[in-house]
């Protein structure tokens, strides 16, 4: 090996060279002063003896310094070329122990060329394997953030854009000129900069709520760090929370929607219940203020039921006991159940079985209420004297109820919103025929639950359009 090669035997061979060469020109000197010294006359100044001795000293003094140099020299490559080869070597050997096949890196003995040669081999081999490894990490790292529904932006000290992802782009509508931390978010006049966040990451809130149009994004700032563990840059994680939002916005409405609904009737029932205790009254107002008080006490069992039956299945613990059975004969007993109230609105209803539909397979006992529920917004929000069609058919694998009136219809603006709890579109008419605003919500729970869905149309003034599928296979 390369590290067997010793100092001494570096300054031996130099040695031996300079003496070589040395000895070579005192033959060569003293042989051609020899020749001169028959052709000299006497009266010279110098005489051939002193021109010996001096050319003696003259070799000696060039073989100290000679040998100075060649010292210098081996000390030289020793250091600055001998010693760091060794070291690379006996560090690749460490590295590079056992090859592949579990065979120890060894050359011939003595033969160091050939062994720095294999450890270099194996030292390039190795090399390329960890680019390789580095490159693939760094195109698994860009493919998770391309495709990643999070935005994801770093900035260096400087506050340049160092890395994007196109879901950060999106969510904060980032144009191409937007360059730098300031250009991007102080059109959000958030009370934040990368000062605060690398110097005063502990005393600054580092997470801000921002709003992007229509969408609300939630902002996560924190400092990233380099080897030295110090302050290389800051990066920024953009979440869309838009739909949280809405749902801890309706779940303060549905808790405002509940409060009222139940306040209402409990202020109706209280109230008459102290006037009858306060007084006698004759017969009649009696009987009136009762009736009074019956009716908001169903009306409050019936919303209690209606939120009981929205609870159960959002927490899965209504058991949907599925059957086949004949959608159109289903569709005609709940049309006799509404008898009565359609024969009072003088209600022209039609039901048409369009098609031989087979069996659907669904909860039953579900489905009834679904279309109980239609068929009842459509006699309420009909004027006496309208008309209502009911078509059952058969596409695919779905069988569909379609139910039309010439109602009063609702607005295209609320036609988003009707299957929200307590959404009404006129909450006083609606309050005052009886309804708690959740029959809708329930029939899309129902239906999701049994594999349908539901669809609703409508135009003011002319009518709506209710679509209900549901599914005749297992």
């Amino acid at each position: 090996m390369l590290k067997n090669i010793q100092f001494n035997k570096i300054i031996l061979g130099l040695f031996l060279i300079g003496i070589i060469i040395i000895s070579g020109l005192g033959i060569f000197f003293l042989t051609t002063l020899n020749n001169l010294n028959g052709q000299l006359v006497e009266g010279q100044i110098l005489d051939m003896q002193e021109l010996q001795n001096r050319t003696i000293w003259a070799l000696g003094i060039s073989a100290v310094l000679f040998a100075i140099v060649g010292i210098a020299t081996a000390v030289f490559m020793s250091k600055f070329i001998i010693y760091p080869i060794n070291k690379l070597i006996r560090s690749a050997e460490k590295i590079t122990e056992e090859d592949r096949n579990g065979k120890k890196i060894k050359g011939k003995k003595g033969n160091e060329a050939q062994d720095l040669e294999n450890v270099l081999g194996v030292m390039t081999t190795e090399l390329k394997d960890k680019l390789s490894e580095v490159s693939t990490q760094k195109n698994q790292i860009e493919t998770i953030l391309l495709h990643m529904t999070d935005g994801i932006i770093a900035f260096n000290m400087k506050g340049e854009i160092i890395l994007i992802n196109p879901a950060a782009k999106k969510y904060l509508s980032i144009r191409p000129e937007d360059n730098t931390f300031e250009d991007i978010f102080k059109k959000f006049n958030l009370n934040i900069n990368m000062e605060k966040v690398i110097y005063l990451e502990n005393w600054t809130s580092t997470e801000q709520r921002i709003q992007v149009e229509d969408k609300y994004m939630n902002v996560f700032f924190a400092p990233f760090k380099n080897e030295t563990d110090r302050p290389n840059g800051v990066i920024a994680v953009i979440q869309d929370i838009t739909e949280h939002v809405k749902l801890d916005t309706m779940q303060k409405e549905f808790v405002a929607d509940v409060s009222h609904e139940l306040k209402t009737p409990i202020t109706s029932i209280m109230g008459y219940a102290d006037t009858l205790l306060e007084g006698e009254y004759d017969k009649e107002t009696q009987t009136k203020f009762l009736n009074v008080i019956a009716t908001e006490a169903r009306r409050m069992a019936k919303l209690v039921t209606d939120l009981l039956t929205l609870s159960r299945y959002d927490n899965n613990k209504k058991n949907t006991q599925k059957e086949a059975f004949d959608l159109g004969d289903l569709v005609k007993k709940c049309q006799d159940k509404l008898a009565i109230e359609i024969k009072k609105k003088q209600h022209k209803v039609n039901c048409f079985v369009t098609a031989d539909v087979p069996p659907v397979y669904a909860d039953k006992y579900d489905i009834e209420r679904v279309v109980l529920n239609i068929l009842t917004n459509s006699i309420k929000y009909t004027k006496d004297g309208g008309e209502i069609k009911i078509y059952v058919g058969f596409v695919y694998n779905d069988a569909y109820i379609k139910v039309f009136d010439n109602g009063i219809g609702i607005p295209e603006e609320d036609l988003n919103r009707i299957f929200e709890r307590f959404y009404r579109v006129d909450k006083a008419r609606t309050r005052e025929m009886g309804g708690t605003g959740l029959g809708l919500s329930i029939a899309k729970e129902i239906l999701d639950k049994n594999g349908g869905s539901i669809d609703i149309k409508s135009v003011v003034g002319e009518g709506t359009e209710v679509v209900i599928r549901i599914p005749t296979k297992q």
